[in-house]
């Protein structure tokens, strides 16, 4: 895909990529008709800026369970055709964390909590609801699930039930196991993932291919 001056609303932003020479990258959202697309970008015209792009892309589609569009290499969207913006937003930093010289892997629905030393594990109910369980005491473990599904909730615009405090679901009503993986991890400690969001929102900007060499 080449540069054009529409590509979209900039939701996120690294503004230093230390993988590759500091270039500033970001993510954009494209609103269509059927559904929102999103756009890994860079005004860099440095040789590898778009390989090192794709790649980016690619490790979406492993950690958020995206898919390209049209076989555009940059392009991607959620199967359900929702944006999950935030989500996205969490997917795009995730991937750009990585080198990519390893395999990017799916990231388990269970994971170690070692706050609390209990194993947290999201289950699939189906509709796009996800059951929050946790081993432990019992009441221990129920103001430690609270927590999490709380966390889930802030970083993938994620909605609670009226009925159960240890359910969470996407407005969708699809599933996501790869992105709940994802989330999962970060749920753990949200509000260093949140002060982590505010300090980026404060460096840089993504600027024109002129001023970038």
């Amino acid at each position: 895909m080449g540069l054009t001056s529409d590509i979209g609303r900039r939701i996120e932003l690294v503004p230093m990529d230390p993988f590759f020479h500091n270039i500033a990258i970001g993510l954009y959202l494209q609103r269509r008709e059927q559904c929102v697309e999103f756009l890994a970008h860079t005004y860099s015209r440095r040789e590898g800026a778009e390989q090192r792009m794709e790649s980016i892309a690619k490790a979406m589609t492993i950690l958020g369970g995206m898919e390209f569009v049209s076989g555009v290499p940059r392009l991607l969207r959620f199967p359900c055709g929702v944006d999950h913006k935030r989500a996205c937003r969490r997917v795009f930093l995730e991937a750009c964390k990585l080198d990519l010289k390893n395999p990017v892997t799916v990231r388990p629905l269970s994971i170690l909590d070692k706050k609390s030393n209990r194993n947290i594990t999201a289950i699939s109910l189906g509709r796009g609801i996800y059951q929050l369980t946790a081993d432990g005491a019992e009441q221990e473990k129920s103001n430690r699930i609270e927590a999490v599904v709380g966390g889930l909730i802030k970083l993938g615009e994620m909605q609670s039930t009226a009925d159960n405090s240890d359910h969470v679901a996407f407005s969708c009503g699809q599933t996501h196991d790869a992105l709940v993986g994802l989330l999962l991890i970060r749920a753990l400690n949200v509000r260093a993932v949140l002060r982590e969001q505010e300090m980026s929102a404060t460096r840089g900007i993504l600027v024109a291919p002129s001023a970038q060499k």
